[in-house]
């Protein structure tokens, strides 16, 4: 039995992208921002979550100048940095996780907290200027805001897309909330997820290379 759907690569991504901009309401959005939101969109396939984005004023020019700073991507989880395309990533520019360190378990132990918090700890020799894509752990997103508040070195961008039922929606109310003065973006409420964290670093990407579609 032979099933009718379309076959062609190249017509598949262009009518995807083609329903997401007669379907998706970003005039809330920096025409800048654009870019990300319809790649967040084609990730998840939901086209509502378009207008609940928030990016902030400068988020766009912010990441794209760390990447090409040669600055790291810090990822909260393995998936998030599966889903980056490598073949854009600027020349010594790698997608780091560190949440299977072997140092990891015992520093979350002493800390009380989760591995995906603890993780984080080891991004501050790092850190100033970097990226930073979470796309599983509430925890992650809690525990680097606290850092920050305690003086810890400042990203120049956060990508907050933590999913769940616990946590998510209050820590990226915390993201949007507290004075840090750090770009960012996130969606509001529990959803999120690997597939829109990395959704949204590869527009940054993309864009690297004059391509934000």
């Amino acid at each position: 039995m032979s099933l009718a759907y379309e076959r062609d690569p190249a017509r598949i991504y262009a009518e995807s992208f083609a329903a997401i901009a007669r379907e998706a309401r970003l005039d809330h959005l920096d025409p800048e921002a654009h870019d990300m939101a319809i790649r967040i969109i084609h990730a998840c396939g939901m086209v509502e979550v378009g207008g609940e984005l928030i990016v902030s004023p400068g988020a766009m020019a912010a990441g794209r100048a760390a990447l090409r700073a040669g600055k790291p991507i810090f990822c909260d989880a393995e998936m998030v940095a599966r889903g980056i395309i490598a073949r854009a990533l600027p020349p010594g520019v790698q997608p780091r996780v560190t949440l299977n360190d072997p140092e990891t378990p015992a520093l979350a132990a002493a800390l009380g907290t989760t591995r995906s918090a603890a993780a984080t700890e080891h991004w501050k020799p790092a850190l100033e200027g970097a990226v930073v894509a979470i796309g599983n752990a509430p925890t992650a997103l809690f525990h680097l805001l606290e850092g920050l508040e305690k003086g810890w070195p400042r990203p120049a961008l956060i990508l907050g897309f933590p999913v769940g039922f616990v946590g998510a929606a209050e820590s990226k109310e915390a993201l949007a909330r507290l004075p840090h003065g750090i770009p960012f973006a996130t969606l509001p409420g529990r959803r999120g997820g690997s597939a829109m964290a990395a959704a949204a670093v590869n527009a940054l990407l993309l864009g690297l290379k004059g391509d934000g579609t």
